[in-house]
């Protein structure tokens, strides 16, 4: 019985060891952050919504590993192929709301280079 116990100790440890090495930030915290910005990226102008521009700084200040910043990209990106956004108002928002962005709003963004 004792090796049965080892067995489960490591199993945890190895769990809890993946568990940890992956990306703290799920696809829904940042389509949540993100979500007061769809209609600004999609046909607005000028300056974006105070409600985009803070949730835009939640992202940022949430996507501070290597993981959390790959994995916001790729959902942005997925998410982002299924909504016609203006890349020129994408590119610009981060600027637009004082902040510095980890990741591109893009459908063409390069996640491999994020991190």
């Amino acid at each position: 019985m004792k090796s049965s116990g080892a067995l489960a100790t490591l199993v945890l440890l190895i769990l809890l060891l993946a568990s940890t090495s992956e990306a703290a930030i799920s696809c829904s915290d940042v389509i949540k952050d993100l979500r007061p910005c769809v209609s600004y990226l999609v046909s607005g102008s000028g300056q974006p919504p105070a409600a985009c521009c803070s949730g835009a700084k939640s992202l940022a200040s949430a996507a501070t590993t290597s993981e959390d910043k790959k994995a916001a990209c790729n959902c942005i990106k997925s998410t982002s192929k299924s909504i016609n956004i203006n890349s020129q108002l994408a590119q610009a928002l981060p600027g637009n709301c004082g902040i510095t962005l980890p990741v591109a709003i893009s459908p063409n963004a390069d996640c491999s280079k994020v991190g």
